[in-house]
């Protein structure tokens, strides 16, 4: 489990993030949602260790990662794995290339045991055969799944995600929820996503936190939000059909029950 504590973060005079604290429990998918400026990127990146915080804490199982060791610091990185906005995929290296360089960097491994992790994650999001491809002539959609594959090669215990679905189609957005929700399940990851595609908290909305301007102003589940009496949450959320659909359709369930 990821643990943040009291984490206070700013930039110059400006104040980004104000006390902050949160468990991101393993094998759930669990969300940071917010509008733009709400602070939820900073906030990533400070449990990440992209930042560090002005006070406050960040634990991995227990363990401050920022009084950790140089080396105790490199073995968690290891174990992180890291799906960016707009995939970051290397566009003069192949598929295979872009999905071999942890490998690389951080193993001693043979190269034919990863090569071998490679078609393995290749075939876990549906890209078998696709090694020789060059970014360019990837869909949005396949770009991310290889952004996806290239974060789990590694095996990480941790799997952050910023914006996964950010540029995809309706329909590809539901399918790299779907991946993002099997291997966190399969996989007893935690997984931290950021993101405000409000179908995606009802897709896989394990645990979510509500940030805005800073604050942390609500927490629960994808079933407790729809329900949610906070005012600034319920103008973000139902600004979205499919959440106000939702929450119609849930009350007519409740009542039809009786």
């Amino acid at each position: 489990m990821i643990t943040a504590r009291n984490i206070k973060k700013s930039f110059g005079e400006k104040t980004v993030l104000f006390d902050i604290s949160a468990d991101f429990l393993p094998g759930k998918c669990n969300l940071i949602i917010g509008s733009s400026g709400s602070g939820k990127t900073v906030f990533q990146k400070c449990i990440v260790g992209l930042f560090t915080p002005d006070s406050g804490e960040v634990l991995y199982e227990d363990q401050n990662m920022h009084t950790m060791s140089t080396e105790e610091r490199k073995k968690l990185r290891q174990e992180i794995g890291m799906l960016f906005q707009g995939s970051a995929l290397f566009d003069s290296m192949t598929v295979e290339q872009n999905i071999l360089f942890p490998l690389e960097m951080l193993t001693n491994e043979p190269q034919r045991k990863r090569l071998d992790r490679v078609n393995e994650v290749l075939e876990k999001v549906n890209l078998t055969g696709s090694n020789k491809k060059y970014p360019a002539e990837l869909s949005g959609g396949m770009k991310k799944r290889v952004g996806i594959a290239r974060a789990i090669v590694l095996n990480p215990r941790y799997l952050f995600c910023d914006e996964p679905n950010s540029g995809l189609d309706p329909q590809t957005s539901l399918l790299i929820d779907k991946l993002i929700k099997d291997i966190t399940t399969e996989f007893n990851i935690t997984t931290i996503v950021n993101t405000h595609d409000m179908n995606s908290v009802m897709e896989i909305g394990d645990h979510i936190i509500y940030m805005y301007q800073g604050y942390k102003e609500w927490e629960g589940n994808r079933e407790e939000i729809i329900f949610s009496d906070n005012k600034r949450l319920n103008e973000f959320i139902f600004a979205s059909e499919f959440l106000q659909d939702a929450k119609e359709q849930r009350m007519r369930d409740l009542r039809s029950k009786g």
